[in-house]
């Protein structure tokens, strides 16, 4: 077979052109807004990088209640994974993220999630509870976006969106039981290591790959 026989040897992209990229232009065609792609996904990533800070603060405060830090800090240290695994697509699409952090934190898709004034176990519940909320229409939009048009990102996306509607049935089993004494299980199962996040790491997407 010639070269001239290899279809996808060229294209729109000139040989050696590095302000053009194909991975780019290759979405575009499918219909992708690949600027409206890359502002979402900033403002997402932003939320996830904030919600990491704010979970901090939120475990620190359930003094004495072992169970709850545990399965905040698998949903904390989860979310510093969705941050570190959204960034680079972000410079995949042509775009960066904002060089000062009080920027990049005003963009973020959700609401903070302040340490409540009264910060009971059951008022940080409800707060841990409303940000994954929060989180998986944020993802669930990236995947619509994305789905049968841009494959990377709606893997990427889709990752995390299971990451947090799993974090969702946390939340919601633990405060069902400390405010209204109900059994609403989630199937909760301890990580081999705190924030492993099964289904949304680097690692694993490599892995799969």
């Amino acid at each position: 077979m010639t070269m001239a026989e290899k279809t996808h040897a060229s294209g729109y992209v000139e040989p050696g052109d590095t302000s053009e990229r194909v991975g780019v232009k290759s979405i575009e065609e499918r219909g992708v807004d690949v600027e409206e792609l890359r502002e979402k996904l900033i403002d997402a990533i932003a939320a996830e990088f904030t919600t990491y800070y704010y979970y901090t603060n939120l475990r620190m405060h359930l003094a004495g209640e072992e169970d709850y830090k545990e399965i905040t800090e698998d949903a904390r240290l989860e979310d510093r994974a969705h941050f570190e695994l959204a960034v680079p697509r972000v410079y995949e699409l042509g775009g960066s993220i904002p060089r000062d952090i009080r920027d990049f934190a005003d963009r973020a898709s959700c609401p903070d999630a302040y340490l409540p004034e009264d910060p009971t176990p059951e008022a940080i519940l409800e707060t841990l509870l409303e940000a994954e909320r929060c989180a998986i229409r944020t993802w669930s939009e990236v995947c619509d976006m994305t789905r049968g048009k841009d494959p990377r990102t709606y893997d990427m996306a889709a990752r995390i969106l299971q990451k947090e509607v799993e974090h969702e049935a946390w939340f919601i089993e633990l405060l069902a039981k400390e405010r209204d004494d109900e059994v609403v299980p989630a199937g909760h199962f301890v990580r081999g290591e705190p924030g492993d996040a099964p289904y949304s790491t680097n690692t694993n997407i490599n892995e799969s790959a």
